[in-house]
């Protein structure tokens, strides 16, 4: 007999929320900047769209969470309908999730101010750091990611004070004239192209295994305070971003009618155009280009002078589209407190939300390992990223997913660039998810709640495809990803139909010797419980046992680091060798003595308060921790 227990429902909305908003509110950070590049003072209208949006997808989370209490998101719910499905689904995730840690951890160091040339090799550094602090399994990271997103909402509610009268002036900047101007198709486009949002919501799905029940009541105190938030302050900020004083070449945020995304344009064209007709050809379409010292040297006096007007035009577009949120707290606070301040809070501002955009990264790190250990705990993957380290975390899956996004940033630092790339993961996960649980009858939803899945799973799915379609590069990036996991799966699914064989139900072995116990527990013998983190446990404790004539407990506590990206994937003591042979071991030396043994197989991640709990549980009034060198 073997005593097994799974992971305690112990995460309340108060503790959820700021975990969501510390990876869904990050998207601001980003979000406001891109918005007012593309369509200038049109881009309040943009994120007022994207505000019912992203409360239309919050509804329905709301119910996808009270669908799939047990953990879930993409990879349940279209599991549960296609396994082929569900790899693309957690494939469009785990891209987006690529994206975030690179976006974040660039976006970080921006918003730290550094130097441009420091920017990339901290950014690497810091995923490098993050994967290693993961690697140890500590667990203040999930605690930083919660003060932190604590002290950005504070920083952001008092920046939305200070905003008010941007917010106001704001108002009367608003303008339809874009929209007269700019074709319907080009606008559309323009609107996926901030859709990422969205970023973050499945996070909440897959918290859903470790929620106090009912889970459908805690999920909604977790998604609708964040959304709410999230919504309404973008739109504060949004708003102030459009009355700022901050100039772009001789213009001020206030003042610039036309998107900076068509004026950069316009710019480069100037430098192209002063070029030699033999260097047309090679600067065709609208990408950045850079001169060196050389080729500048041998241009006109009229080409040097466009061209360092095209640069200085880029660096100022940069400074507001990498770190609008900086510079939105530091002209409200210099308005409201002085000039001197103003930087200061700018400052304050500007770490609080590069500490923010790390502990995103470190989200998305841990998010993907959780990938790669749901698919491989399937089959999808090799059964080696499932591999546990001492601290519970696969550690296979954590070196790949350090590695991915540092040669992503290696490759790309444009924060333009690295967007494009990143919305069609987002939303094509999210579609997954929506469509999924809309098809699926057996979920419970009413019939109008699920005639309101289909109309959003419908608008997402032409979001995703009008990306596919428009962003070239975008679809390249998710579609290799795509494939490459297809691939791995035929490949694994044609070797397993080629052997032939299934895998047995052990017969011997460890496990074999823990099935086979016995437990005979008198009440009136004293009870010792021992707490196992190996093999090469001490014999004191059935020396110990075996004197007092006491029952022996012994308790293997296994921490595992990665979400609940589907139900019943926590390590089991069937697949557990380490908690086999330690148990095993203790089962061995205890019937060798003649002791009653008791051994107890606990999934948490708190380990003392687990030990304590079972200790005082089962009555043990005796309980030993710690190791010897001595084995079997």
């Amino acid at each position: 007999m073997l005593v097994t227990e799974s992971r305690p429902r112990n995460l309340r909305w108060v503790h959820a929320g700021p975990l969501l908003y510390g990876d869904w509110g990050t998207s601001r950070l980003y979000v406001l900047g891109l918005a007012f590049l593309y369509t200038a003072h049109a881009s309040v209208v943009y994120l007022a769209a994207i505000g019912l949006l992203m409360l239309a997808v919050s509804w329905a989370y709301t119910h996808i969470c009270r669908c799939f209490p047990d953990g879930g998101g993409v990879y349940t719910a279209a599991r549960q309908l296609s396994p082929t499905l569900s790899v693309i689904g957690s494939t469009l995730l785990l891209s987006g999730y690529i994206m975030t840690a690179a976006i974040s951890s660039i976006e970080a160091f921006h918003y730290f101010h550094v130097p441009d040339a420091w920017v990339l090799p901290l950014a690497v550094a810091s995923i490098v750091l993050i994967g290693g602090v993961n690697y140890l399994g500590a667990k203040s990271a999930g605690k930083f990611a919660l003060i932190i997103a604590l002290v950005a909402l504070g920083v952001s509610a008092v920046m939305a004070v200070m905003a008010i009268p941007y917010f106001v002036e704001g108002i009367s900047t608003i303008e339809f004239e874009y929209f007269k101007i700019t074709p319907p198709t080009d606008a559309w486009v323009n609107f996926t192209k901030i859709c990422l949002a969205l970023a973050g919501v499945e996070a909440v799905a897959n918290m859903t295994g470790l929620m106090k029940e009912p889970v459908g009541k805690e999920a909604k105190k977790t998604i609708w305070p964040v959304s709410i938030e999230v919504v309404g302050l973008n739109m504060i900020f949004g708003l102030a971003l459009t009355a700022l004083a901050f100039s772009v070449i001789g213009t001020s945020l206030h003042d610039m009618h036309v998107p900076d995304e068509i004026r950069l344009m316009e710019s480069r064209q100037g430098v192209v155009e002063t070029f030699p007709e033999s260097w047309h050809a090679d600067y065709e379409g609208g990408g950045h280009f850079e001169l060196s010292e050389e080729q500048l040297s041998t241009l006109s006096p009229s080409t040097n002078h466009a061209y360092e007007h095209y640069e200085t035009h880029r660096e100022q577009v940069e400074q507001y589209t990498n770190a609008s949120m900086r510079v939105i707290a530091e002209e409200t606070a210099s308005n409201a407190m002085g000039p001197q301040l103003g930087v200061v809070f700018g400052n304050i501002a500007g770490i609080t939300f590069g500490l923010l955009l790390l502990s995103a990264t470190n989200t998305a790190v841990m998010a993907m390992v959780s990938v790669f250990f749901a698919m491989a705990s399937d089959n999808e993957l090799p059964k080696a990223f499932t591999k546990l380290n001492y601290s519970g975390v696969p550690w296979l899956g954590l070196v790949v997913s350090v590695i991915i996004p540092i040669l992503v940033i290696l490759v790309e630092q444009n924060v333009t660039v690295l967007a494009s790339l990143y919305v069609l993961g987002v939303t094509g996960a999210i579609t997954v998810t929506v469509l999924s649980s809309a098809v699926n009858k057996e979920l419970d939803l009413g019939p109008k709640t699920r005639i309101f899945f289909w109309g959003l799973g419908l608008f997402l799915l032409s979001i995703s495809l009008t990306i596919a379609i428009t962003q070239p590069i975008s679809t390249a990036f998710s579609g290799t990803l795509v494939a490459l996991a297809l691939g791995v799966r035929t490949i694994r699914t044609k070797a397993v139909i080629d052997t032939g064989e299934a895998l047995a139900a052990p017969t011997t072995g460890w496990l074999k010797v823990l099935q086979d116990l016995e437990i005979k527990i008198d009440p009136d013998k004293p009870k010792i419980m021992l707490a196992v983190r190996g093999r090469y446990q001490s014999e004191f404790a059935v020396d110990l046992a075996k004197r007092r004539d006491a029952t022996l407990f012994a308790i293997f506590v296994r921490p595992i680091r990665v979400m609940d990206l589907r139900p019943g994937q926590a390590p089991r003591i069937e697949t557990d060798d380490s908690a086999q042979e330690a148990l095993g071991t203790i089962a061995m030396l205890a019937k060798e003595a003649g002791v009653n043994f008791v051994p107890i197989y606990v999934t948490s991640q708190e380990i003392p308060e687990e030990i304590l709990d079972h200790t005082v549980t089962y009555g043990c009034d005796t309980l030993i921790m710690g190791k010897s060198r001595r084995s079997v």
